[in-house]
């Protein structure tokens, strides 16, 4: 009889199909809930062990472009592809010059040609829209200005592990309405969350996003009172000077005083509530050590589970491809 406590170990027969071969994630919404659903689901199974010394990207490869620095998305996804059995090469945007030293379109062009998949973390939305358009292999949206659809993937299993599931969960965004605030927003549409945008005058979300999300029926509030962390079951902050906006940052500092997520603020949580944070912080500003060290921060869970969504949306974009060589 097999332990209880041992995880099912998955092989190539028992592998559950792919839901999303072939095709591009440049938003949360280029799935619906139910293929999100699936792509949680492997995630966890992921995190179980259930795939260990399961290769089903063997032979593929996947090119990591970067405009922007990375910690998080750069070694996740090397050793997701790594862990699958692909393999990744990180491109800097020195050695490419999207744009600039060549055309977007042509880069995709290339890069089709030698490569299964694109995870590109961008400054524009258009860059990753570009890419898509001319390559005929899955482009990945790693980040942009608009939205960070990756990280919202690995927030949300956190916050199915930790409350149980997202839906009727009252989820907190506070801070600057960025892509983060945005993907929350998507968010809302595909899981049934309450998601409620907490932000200064001036810095709330996009517009189109709110708008089309609220006509898909998702309950997503927008304020800027304080008062709406109180009772949360998720608590979430990010920077309020993104990489590009360092010439904004006195100004941002002076708009978010009073917007820093401290100890007391997460006393103010549900009982069972969290505090996430995408990382990196900086500190002193939207939050502070002792509130990613507090007992109700999942903030390095979080992070972990950058792996674990993302091998498993990769294995859903990619696991159908055979290698080309």
């Amino acid at each position: 009889m097999t332990d209880a406590a041992s995880p099912v170990q998955l092989n190539s027969q028992t592998l559950p199909p792919p839901l999303l071969a072939g095709r591009d994630f440049l938003s949360n919404l280029d799935m619906t809930g139910a293929e999100l659903r699936g792509v949680l689901d492997t995630a966890a199974s992921m995190k179980r062990g259930e795939w260990r010394g399961v290769k089903p990207l063997s032979g593929l490869s996947l090119a990591l472009v970067f405009e922007k620095a990375s910690l998080r998305t750069r070694t996740t996804f090397d050793v997701g592809m790594y862990q699958l059995g692909g393999h990744a090469i990180t491109l800097s945007n020195t050695e490419i010059g999207l744009g600039q030293r060549e055309r977007v379109s042509d880069v995709a062009r290339n890069l089709e040609r030698w490569v299964d998949g694109i995870m590109a973390r961008v400054y524009l939305q258009q860059t990753l829209t570009e890419l898509a358009d001319h390559a005929a292999i899955p482009v990945i949206n790693g980040l942009s200005d608009m939205l960070h659809p990756v990280q919202l993937l690995a927030d949300y299993q956190t916050i199915e592990e930790c409350l149980g599931g997202a839906a009727g969960r009252r989820v907190v965004y506070i801070g600057d309405g960025n892509n983060l605030a945005n993907s929350h927003i998507h968010m809302a549409v595909l899981t049934g969350a309450d998601v409620t945008i907490v932000t200064p005058v001036g810095y709330e979300p996009n517009g189109g996003v709110l708008q089309g999300a609220l006509v898909r029926g998702a309950k997503v509030t927008l304020t800027n009172d304080l008062s709406a962390i109180d009772g949360a079951d998720v608590l979430y902050t990010d920077v309020w000077i993104s990489m590009g906006q360092e010439d904004q940052a006195d100004i941002r500092r002076r708009a978010f005083r009073g917007y820093q997520v401290t100890p007391a603020m997460l006393d103010r949580l549900a009982p069972q509530g969290i505090f996430l944070h995408c990382l990196p912080a900086h500190y002193g500003e939207e939050t502070v050590p002792e509130a990613t060290e507090h007992p109700k921060s999942r903030v390095f869970d979080q992070a972990e589970n950058r792996l674990h969504a993302q091998k498993a949306l990769l294995y859903h974009l990619m696991g159908g491809m055979q290698p080309r060589w």
